[in-house]
């Protein structure tokens, strides 16, 4: 099996490098059909930010997968969605996002909060290993990328995961029109 590359990037097996990874991620790797073919790199963690890490990798913004956390409310119940989104677009929060959550008005976490509650550095937050009551809403694109380069929930290294994957993600929901 050949394992996903980036060119001046070493690929290893992320299931064999829990350090490079955030623990609720490694955990997560472990139940995930497929994961054996999923890479982990060491980047700069300076450079975790989707687009300086594009920039000084030489990664397409369109290789890469960003995730936003968004929560909302309905009836006294708050509802808590990953969404992965291609990192050439944005989740439509407003509306599609808003429409499946079924929330008046959804927002995104606070920084704070997101850290806190996904137990992963900010800029690497990754829809692997998040809380299990929280929804996965993959945009229809991903799974069909090649690669995507997300977080590993940790700043100094990415997961390089074939598109495909995703749709067999534990939890993940495929959604058409998720991004815009």
């Amino acid at each position: 099996m050949t394992l996903p590359q980036l060119t001046g990037l070493t690929s290893l097996v992320a299931l064999e490098h829990p350090e490079l990874v955030a623990p609720s991620v490694a955990t997560a790797l472990g139940a995930w059909p497929g994961a054996e073919r999923i890479a982990v790199v060491e980047i700069d963690p300076e450079l975790a930010d989707t687009a300086a890490m594009s920039a000084a990798y030489d990664v397409p913004m369109e290789a890469g997968a960003n995730c936003v956390l968004v929560a909302g409310r309905r009836e006294g119940e708050e509802r808590v969605a990953a969404c992965l989104v291609r990192a050439d677009t944005r989740a439509d929060v407003n509306h599609t996002v808003k429409r499946l959550l079924d929330v008046r008005k959804p927002s995104f976490l606070p920084l704070e909060r997101a850290v806190a509650e996904s137990g992963m550095e900010y800029g690497g937050i990754t829809p692997v290993g998040l809380p299990a009551n929280w929804r996965l809403l993959v945009d229809a694109r991903v799974p069909e990328m090649e690669l995507a380069v997300i977080g590993s929930g940790l700043r100094r290294s990415k997961l390089l995961v074939p598109g495909e994957l995703f749709a067999r993600a534990p939890g993940a929901e495929v959604v058409e029109g998720l991004a815009g």
